[in-house]
């Protein structure tokens, strides 16, 4: 008698990490957005010590800015990966700060930055509240938002998959997009920086990043970058004196074969006497 065998049930795959995006607002999309907002955090420090030497500005990170009272109240806010706010104490009232509540402040952000993990669409959802149904649970378009009620100046988003940047401008009621000047950048002109992409490496990760440069178009460096410099132009300056001390130590005995006093050897090669001795 022969017999049928059922074939096994093969389960489905467990998703990988493209099918697994955060969806209720706790997680952060890639493991990108953390060190991509210190990155411009820690290089714009200098920058922002000029801009302000009373301390008097505010950076937040996925951070709600709340503009208007809704139930629930996540429904009347918007969290950007990454703005900045000018002329604001960085804390309240001696606490650190948990949120942006526009109808307590007296000021908007200038700058707000969205790191895309998609490609795009939500960070350009224009969709307005006229368009929204009575009663609807969805929110409204960040990009309207943005523009229409909070108004930002600047609105950057960046594309994290494909490397690609886009800029808006608040003017007369509406966002232009900005064309990148010569070197690639968009120049953010209240703040006296420009803003593009640079690819390298940071906290290891080799890839495209958001980045800072001055209006002379010099990268904005983070204090590692600059404690490395400075490192750098200090073994330099090592190994120059090092090199000037052997030709000095190289040419005394030719000077003093050439019948040249101490005191005269010392005088052409601006030395003291101890010196001349010292290296002869």
């Amino acid at each position: 008698m022969t017999q049928s065998l059922t074939p096994p049930t093969v389960p489905p795959a467990f998703p990988d990490h493209t099918q697994l995006p955060e969806s209720d607002g706790t997680f952060a999309n890639n493991f990108q957005e953390h060190p991509q907002s210190i990155l411009l955090t820690d290089s714009l420090e200098t920058t922002l010590q000029t801009l302000h030497p009373d301390g008097q500005y505010a950076i937040g990170q996925d951070c709600g800015i709340y503009w208007r009272e809704t139930d629930p109240p996540e429904r009347g806010a918007e969290a950007p990966d990454w703005f900045y706010v000018p002329n604001v104490p960085p804390q309240l009232d001696g606490q650190y700060r948990r949120s942006y509540v526009l109808w307590r402040e007296y000021a908007v952000p200038l700058i707000a930055i969205e790191f895309a993990s998609g490609d795009g669409s939500e960070e350009r959802d224009n969709t307005p509240l006229s368009r929204l149904p009575e009663g609807a649970t969805q929110k409204l378009g960040k990009f309207w938002v943005y523009e229409q009620i909070i108004r930002i100046p600047y609105y950057a988003i960046f594309t994290i998959q494909t490397g690609e940047l886009e800029v808006y401008n608040w003017v007369n009621t509406r966002y232009h997009r900005l064309e990148p000047n010569d070197r690639g950048h968009y120049p953010i002109d209240l703040m006296g920086v420009e803003l593009g992409v640079w690819e390298g490496s940071y906290q290891n990760q080799t890839m495209r990043w958001l980045r800072w440069w001055d209006s002379e178009g010099n990268l904005l460096l983070t204090g590692s970058e600059r404690a490395k410099l400075e490192h750098l132009y200090a073994e330099q300056e090592r190994q120059r004196a090092e090199q000037a001390e052997q030709t000095q130590r190289d040419a005394i005995p030719q000077l003093l074969a050439m019948g040249l006093t101490v005191e005269q050897v010392a005088q052409a090669l601006s030395l003291s006497v101890a010196d001349v001795e010292r290296l002869g």
